[in-house]
């Protein structure tokens, strides 16, 4: 997702600070600090889960739960502006902005303000949709003239409502423009280019095409049936010739990789968002056939000018031997042993390879692993990432996988590959995913931008 205009969020650091309120803040932030080291040395901490966002009223006795928002700034050291924002958003909950480089941005927020406004209570799907504030924001923001793409990151990496997220995942890969004269005419150009582009590569008979490329055909027709299996969406056929059509035609114009399986997974996200803005209730239901041939070859188009500025940010993840993915499973495996040394360490003497386990994470962006309903949710935050996402990918897979970290010391080699093939993930709902996300956030706070710690 290489697109300058999002890389670094700029704040202006001269409004007046807020003494008591930096003070307040400070204080529960040490607080905070304390709880999260208790939980780095594996401690359960005491009270509510920390560091995730309630999905329902919460229990004012309770331990507050901050969601995080990660910087793209490794230089930002100011903590006003951070704590202006959160009070102008009313959030209710612990929350702190870090004096040092190595600690980014924060941002806190929560599901308990009522929601009041048509377009807010459209959000029913994923019911965490977030706090009302930040989604009047959203709102505001989308409808401006030109979109301020830093701020739609900030405000996109808690999550996006669904109707919202068409429009929001074009802006943040770059696909459509900042400017809201220029985003139809942009659309429009770019959709006949991919109709172009299928003309000319796809439809074509086999006799026109290389050994190479009728292989690559074929292998792509046997993998669009296995995409997401346990959704029925996706074993329609139109469906999959929709699916079909997009990789061919992306493997094509991207012969450095080819067709490399998995990237059918990274497909299906994107599918389902801009199917969204065509088909209402449970994606079990939709049917793509009450679908104009416009609207369909409008849909595969931006899915596959989507997944092209996705990829643009990790193509050697995709390229011979796909180096991009084996380096960011070594950063894995090197900062689950500094997070937690005692799993790591059974890991090890049991003989199992990061690899075996994380390559087909990185390969899929997790898309395997938890419940489709979840994949957009998690994607908002992917996006919003922007270039910084494939290192990020190493925190997220880092929490991912110690959220299990007491079970698995208690399995052998053999228990610990069938767990990691079939992990118990498929009653998560939002609320799992979000605890994943924060302690991502904590830990790259911790670690990112003090690589002495990962050495060794």
């Amino acid at each position: 997702m290489k697109n300058s205009d999002t890389h670094h969020t700029q704040f202006d650091h001269n409004q007046p600070r807020n003494d008591s309120t930096s003070t307040t803040i400070d204080s529960r932030f040490n607080q905070t600090l304390k709880n999260v080291q208790g939980l780095l040395k594996g401690r359960s901490i005491p009270g509510k889960v920390l560091l995730t966002r309630r999905l329902e009223p919460a229990d004012e006795s309770s331990v507050l739960s901050p969601d995080y928002r990660r910087t793209q700034s490794a230089h930002e050291t100011g903590t006003s502006d951070r704590i202006n924002t959160i009070l102008d958003e009313d959030v209710q909950n612990t929350s702190k902005q870090g004096n040092t480089a190595n600690v980014g941005k924060l941002k806190s927020s929560t599901s308990d303000n009522e929601i009041t406004s048509k377009e807010v209570q459209r959000s029913t799907i994923g019911a965490r949709a977030t706090d009302s504030a930040r989604v009047m924001k959203l709102t505001k923001e989308l409808s401006g003239t030109t979109v301020i793409l830093e701020r739609l990151r900030e405000l996109a990496w808690s999550g996006v409502p669904p109707y919202m997220r068409p429009t929001t995942w074009r802006l943040l890969l770059g696909y459509a423009p900042p400017n809201s004269d220029r985003r139809e005419g942009v659309l429009r150009r770019k959709r006949l280019e991919y109709l172009e582009c299928v003309s000319q590569f796809y439809d074509l008979p086999d006799s026109e095409r290389s050994d190479d490329e009728i292989n690559m055909l074929r292998q792509i027709a046997v993998d669009c049936p296995r995409t997401v299996p346990d959704v029925t969406f996706f074993q329609q056929e139109q469906v999959q010739k929709s699916l079909e059509r997009i990789l061919y035609t992306w493997a094509i114009r991207h012969p450095a990789s080819g067709y490399v399986q998995g990237i059918n997974d990274l497909v299906t996200p994107f599918l389902v968002v801009f199917l969204s803005e065509y088909l209402e209730g449970s994606t079990e239901n939709w049917s793509v056939s009450t679908l104009s041939s416009q609207k369909i070859s409008e849909i595969e188009a931006d899915c596959y000018w989507c997944l092209s500025k996705l990829l643009e940010g990790m193509q050697d993840h995709y390229t011979f031997a796909q180096p991009g993915i084996q380096r960011l499973v070594f950063k894995l495996k090197e900062l689950v042993r500094r997070i937690d040394e005692p799993v790591s360490r059974h890991i090890e003497e049991q003989g199992l390879e990061f690899i075996q386990f994380a390559f087909r994470w990185f390969n899929c962006l997790l898309i395997r692993e938890i419940p489709f309903n979840l994949v957009t949710r998690l994607w908002d935050t992917y996006l919003a990432e922007g270039d910084a996402l494939p290192d990020f990918l190493v925190y997220i897979y880092a929490s991912f996988l110690l959220t299990w970290s007491d079970e698995l010391q208690k399995l052998d080699f053999q228990e610990m590959v069938m767990f990691l093939q079939h992990l118990p993930t498929q009653n998560w709902s939002h609320q799992e995913l979000e605890m994943v996300l924060s302690r991502a956030y904590m830990w790259h706070s911790m670690f990112n931008n003090s690589p002495s710690h990962l050495a060794g």
